[in-house]
């Protein structure tokens, strides 16, 4: 992760510069959607992503010792998933038009009369 300050919000943002561009960093993202794939895997009304991920998985495998708890798979998961996002050239500054686009206050309709 980057060691400068981040976007703040519900999901961080850090933003790290490089010769070519910046690197947004979304850690916080790939932690969020590892914990939903896992909460697919595990959960116990539909096990059809769970028979699909046993179906394809390496019998002659060794399957470790015990289970790890869902915290620490999921931490072992972000670790193998990309958080990282490049933006080369001008697609950092085309983004943030983008974003101050996007997130200009805008009027607020007014409420319709009840008829």
């Amino acid at each position: 992760m980057s060691d400068e300050t981040p976007v703040t919000g519900p999901i961080p943002i850090y933003v790290r510069t490089i010769p070519t561009g910046v690197v947004l960093d979304l850690e916080a993202l790939t932690r969020l959607v590892v914990g939903d794939v896992l909460d697919a895997l595990l959960a116990p009304n539909d096990t059809e992503a769970w028979d699909r991920l046993h179906s394809l998985a390496d019998t002659d495998r060794t399957a470790a010792e015990g289970r790890l708890p869902y915290e620490e798979l999921v931490a072992e998961l972000t670790d193998r998933a990309s958080s990282r996002v490049p933006l080369y050239g001008p697609a950092a500054l085309e983004m943030s038009w983008k974003l101050r686009e996007a997130s200009a206050p805008r009027p607020v309709p007014g409420q319709r009369g009840a008829a």
